[in-house]
């Protein structure tokens, strides 16, 4: 029965400390106890920063109680050291191991905090002393090395043990945060909850709690948080009924210095309008109205929302044609800032005014963020809106058909054209012998045969390659059935008419079919069933619809240039497919 009760316990490596708090001069105990026998081959931790001044010493206890479920039986197997710390400072003490049944168990982390020297009383029950073993003002931060821009929280808890009261506690000098965005993390009271500290039981409270967005690498320092903290410690005397006589102590309290080392974010992958967004956002640009008359306003909204470091990076602008006036930015800002960092929304809103009547294109607009988690970068795109203003001023525009030369009348000896050039003939005769045209002709069969060997050779290159052949072809193609329309250059209405006859009519030589007379989406239906390229396809379409929009909106001799260019290279590119 004492065998079974020994093995079914669950083993477990301990550690455990006399005290985490001393002086630079003072030691202190540490004991790594298993509750299991059978623990053979014991490996204590590397004790960097200390010096082993005793030990290891071994000692096994045993005992059987009887309970009203049964007998219990404890056992325990422990490896005591005496050591003493060679620096100031937060100082950690390893983990120890140790195999039993096959397996290795080990023991957790404990630290240590070492101060100045102190005078090391001759009396153990000295409250200043009992003060400050009992007494741990700690700085705890979620991520010691976040990238920059990412949010993280530093939480600063006093630890008290039941030993002591604590009575009355004042801040002396509040942490400060160089190199970092903070905001404070309201507190709702501050609730006593029960916790570890280098494994002994604890009572503590939060005392205050911030969120740091570090601005920049390289190793940022948090300084210390102190405060003067009033104690009631045992006096190590009672009174008359036996009671404990305690004693109030006012002591200086301070946190370990604690370090953060930011991360730059990656360039690999960089978008060119990131702006230093960082965390999980979605993105939205919404129009208010579409519909408008002239001088009625509308809003563009610009918004960004998620989690992240919201009030840290700007929004994306909106550009909008100079014919939609549009006025400064309104920002507003719904955001939250908790222990899970900032989260919420912040919007940008534009009032735009159409001045003329017209159909008025405002373009996508873009938003680039890094995403910690998954370390890389997302880039989120806007489609592009289009306003119709229906009422309102026409806007003028000069049409070049409307500016034409005409030729200048001359009467009598009043103005005439400027002579830009004159021809002269000399009055003497040369012979042909020896002239530039007599040594040209001379020489002419010399160059005349490589050049021809050359031209022969490239004229075969030519005819062999047969995909810059069907790539010319194309390009012939195209300039054929665009003729009509690069001769409406300049002339808005018959340049949009013929570049849209020209486009279909390709489609009726290339497919049989006539194509005027469908919609876009049939069209769409049918070069998919070709098996043509889905971006092709799409800047066929982008260009018929264009070329039905630019009707009625004012159109520039450059862009209607552009136009043609888009044509002609989306008709290379269908042939190419076709």
């Amino acid at each position: 029965m004492l065998s079974v009760a020994l093995v079914a316990q669950e083993a477990t490596l301990k550690a455990t400390v006399s005290k985490n708090k001393l002086g630079v001069n003072q030691r202190l105990r540490v004991e790594f106890s298993i509750n299991k026998q059978g623990g053979e081959n014991f490996t204590p931790p590397n004790f960097n920063n200390f010096k082993v001044v005793g030990g290891p010493s071994q000692s096994v206890s045993q005992s059987i109680r009887q309970t009203p479920s049964g007998r219990q039986v404890t056992f325990t197997q422990s490896y005591t050291y005496i050591i003493e710390p060679k620096r100031k400072g937060e100082i950690s003490i390893g983990t120890a191991s140790i195999r039993i049944g096959g397996k290795i168990i080990k023991s957790e982390p404990v630290k240590i905090i070492v101060l100045d020297a102190v005078d090391i009383p001759k009396n153990p029950n000295d409250p200043n002393y009992i003060a400050q073993q009992n007494i741990h003002l700690v700085a705890e931060i979620s991520k010691s090395s976040p990238y920059v821009g990412e949010g993280i929280y530093v939480e600063y808890r006093l630890y008290v043990s039941e030993n002591v009261s604590v009575y009355d506690t004042s801040v002396t000098e509040a942490p400060k945060y160089n190199g970092f965005w903070n905001q404070d993390i309201k507190i709702n009271g501050f609730p006593v909850k029960m916790g570890k500290y280098n494994g002994e039981n604890y009572r503590y409270i939060v005392l205050q709690k911030a969120l740091l967005i570090p601005t920049k690498t390289g190793k940022l320092s948090i300084d210390p948080m102190k405060m003067d903290i009033v104690i009631g410690v045992p006096s190590g005397r009672s009174d008359f009924f036996g009671n404990v006589i305690t004693r109030n102590v006012r002591r200086e309290f301070s946190s370990a210095k604690k370090t953060v080392a930011p991360k730059s974010l990656p360039l690999e992958g960089k978008p060119a309008n990131f702006t230093g967004a960082v965390g999980q956002f979605n993105f939205d640009v919404s129009l208010s109205k579409e519909i408008l008359k002239a001088n009625e306003t509308s809003q563009i909204k610009v918004a960004v929302s998620g989690k992240g470091n919201l009030k840290l990076f700007e929004l994306p602008s909106v550009e909008t044609p100079v014919e939609l006036e549009k006025y400064q930015p309104e920002r507003k800002e719904r955001v939250r800032v908790n222990t899970t960092g900032i989260s919420g929304s912040v919007t940008d809103t534009y009032t735009i005014v159409p001045q003329y009547k017209g159909k008025y294109k405002i373009p996508s607009v873009s938003f680039s963020y890094f995403n910690p988690k998954e370390k890389k970068y997302t880039t989120i795109d806007t489609e592009d809106f289009f306003v119709d203003v229906q009422e309102g001023k026409e806007l003028v525009t000069v049409d070049s058909s409307a500016v034409r030369k005409q030729d200048v009348v001359t009467t009598g000896k009043n103005f005439r054209y400027i002579a830009t050039k004159t021809s002269f003939v000399s009055k003497e005769q040369t012979d042909f012998f020896k002239t530039n045209f007599f040594y040209m002709l001379l020489f002419l069969p010399l160059i005349a045969i490589p050049l021809g060997i050359f031209i022969g050779k490239k004229s075969k290159e030519r005819n062999n390659d047969l995909v810059g052949n069907r790539l010319r072809k194309a390009e012939r193609l195209a300039k054929k059935y665009l003729s009509k329309a690069q001769k409406q250059l300049g002339k808005k209405e018959a340049f949009y008419e013929a570049l849209e006859r020209a486009l279909h009519n390709y489609l009726k030589a290339k497919l049989g079919i006539e194509t005027f007379d469908i919609s876009k989406e049939k069209i769409t239906q049918i070069l998919e069933a070709k098996k043509v390229a889905p971006e092709t396809i799409q800047q066929f379409i982008e260009v018929l619809k264009s070329s039905d929009f630019a009707r009625y909106t004012p159109f520039t001799a450059t862009q209607m240039k552009e136009e043609f260019e888009r044509a002609k290279e989306v008709i290379v590119q269908l042939d190419k497919q076709l």
